[in-house]
C-alpha cells in the first residue's frame, strides 16, 4: 500500500495540484472498480448469483445498470474539468511552448473520457500518470511497493536477455569479420581516406609546422628546448673525442663548451626547420610511397595482434553472458534461508527472570 509523505506534500510548492491528483487518483479507482463490477453484472452468472443472495441489491442496482451511461458521464465531466483546469493553467505558466502541445501530450486523458469500452481502457494510463507525478514529487514511493519490485526485476531480467544476446551476435559477426578478412579496413582506406589524403595531409602538415613555431617560440618552447640541450650536451660530453678537447691547455674547456653550445643550437634549428618547413605534399608522397610494402615479421605481428583482439572479444562475451539477474536471485535466497535459520529475537518477548 502507499503510504503518503505529508510533510513533503506541505512542503510542496505544488501541493494543490498533487492534493488533486490523490482526489483523482481515487475517484479513477472508483470509476474503474465500478466499470468492472457493472460489467461483471451484465453476465447472467453475476446477476443470478447476486439475485439468490439479496434480491433487494439486485432491485436497487438493476436502474443503475440501465442507465449505467449516466452514471459514466459524471465521472466523465469531473475528469474533463480537471483536464481543462490544468489545461487553462499550464497556458498561462508558459509550462509547454505552445499552447496546443497539452492535450497532444495528455491525449490519454481525452480518449478515456469517451464513453466507449474499447477507449475506457485508456483510463488506467491516467492512474500511471498519477503516480508518477506523486512519485516525481516524493509524496509516494513506488520502490517501497512489492509490485514494483516485482515488474522492476522482471523487466531488468528482459532486457538484460535481450541486449545481451544482441551484443553477443554482434561481436561473435565482428570476429566472423576479422577470421575471414574482412575487406572492412581495405574499404576504408581505398574509400574514405584515400579520396582526402590531401586535406589529411594538409591536417598533419599544419600541426607539424604550428608544432615546429611552438618550439621556436621564446615562451612555449623553453621546455623542448631545454630538453635539446641537456640530450645534445649530455651526448657531446660522453663523445670520445670531444672529450680530448679537455686536455688542451687553457682553452681545452672554453672549447668544448662553445662547441657544445653550438651543436645544441644547430640540432635544435634543424628540428625547428624540419618541422616548419614541413609541407603537405611532403607528407603526402611519404605516405604514398614510404608505406606501401610490409615485411613478413610486419604481417606476422598484424596477425598475432588480430589474435589478440579476437581473443580479448572472445573475454567480453563471456562476460556479457554472464546473467546477472541469476547471481541477484540466488543472493537473495541466501539472504532468506540465512534469515529463517537466524531469526531476529526481540528482546521484550524475552521474560526477565
Amino acid at each position: 500500500m502507499f503510504r503518503i509523505n505529508r510533510e513533503n506534500l506541505r512542503n510542496s510548492h505544488e501541493g494543490p495540484w498533487l492534493l488533486l491528483d490523490i482526489i483523482m487518483l481515487g475517484l479513477l479507482l472508483l470509476n474503474l472498480l465500478f466499470l468492472l463490477f457493472d460489467g461483471l453484472y451484465n453476465t447472467a452468472f453475476i446477476r443470478d448469483s447476486l439475485n439468490a443472495w439479496s434480491p433487494a441489491f439486485v432491485n436497487f442496482y438493476d436502474p443503475i445498470h440501465k442507465n449505467f451511461i449516466l452514471v459514466d458521464l459524471v465521472f466523465i465531466t469531473i475528469f474533463l474539468t480537471e483536464f481543462f483546469v490544468r489545461w487553462i493553467v499550464a497556458i498561462k505558466t508558459e509550462e509547454y511552448l505552445r499552447w496546443y502541445f497539452f492535450p497532444f501530450l495528455r491525449w490519454y486523458d481525452l480518449v478515456g473520457c469517451i464513453p466507449l469500452g474499447g477507449t475506457r481502457i485508456f483510463r488506467f494510463l491516467r492512474i500511471f500518470s498519477i503516480l508518477y507525478r506523486l512519485h516525481k514529487n516524493k509524496i509516494i514511493d513506488l520502490n517501497d511497493t512489492g509490485l514494483y519490485r516485482f515488474f522492476s526485476f522482471y523487466y531488468d531480467v528482459f532486457v538484460e536477455e535481450l541486449s545481451d544476446r544482441i551484443v553477443v551476435k554482434v561481436l561473435t559477426d565482428a570476429q566472423q569479420d576479422i577470421a575471414a578478412g574482412s575487406p572492412l579496413i581495405d574499404d576504408i582506406t581505398q574509400n574514405v581516406l584515400a579520396p582526402r589524403r590531401p586535406v589529411i595531409s594538409s591536417w598533419m602538415s599544419n600541426i607539424v609546422n604550428h608544432l615546429g613555431q611552438s618550439i621556436n617560440d621564446s615562451k612555449h618552447g623553453d621546455v623542448i628546448r631545454r630538453h635539446v640541450k641537456d640530450s645534445v650536451g649530455k651526448a657531446v660530453r660522453e663523445n670520445a673525442q670531444v672529450s680530448t678537447l679537455s686536455y688542451v691547455p687553457v682553452v681545452g674547456r672554453t672549447i668544448e663548451n662553445t662547441l657544445e653550445s653550438a651543436v645544441t643550437d644547430i640540432v635544435t634549428a634543424s628540428v625547428v626547420n624540419l618541422l616548419t618547413d614541413l609541407e603537405a605534399r611532403d607528407i603526402e608522397e611519404f605516405v604514398s610511397s614510404g608505406l606501401k610494402d610490409f615485411t613478413p615479421e610486419e604481417q606476422n605481428l598484424d596477425k598475432e595482434f588480430l589474435l589478440v583482439v579476437n581473443e580479448c572479444i572472445e573475454a567480453i562475451k563471456g562476460h556479457v553472458s554472464h546473467q546477472r539477474w541469476k547471481s541477484q536471485l540466488i543472493e537473495k535466497q541466501q539472504q532468506k534461508k540465512a534469515a529463517k535459520m537466524n531469526p531476529v529475537v526481540d528482546d521484550s518477548d524475552v521474560k526477565q527472570p
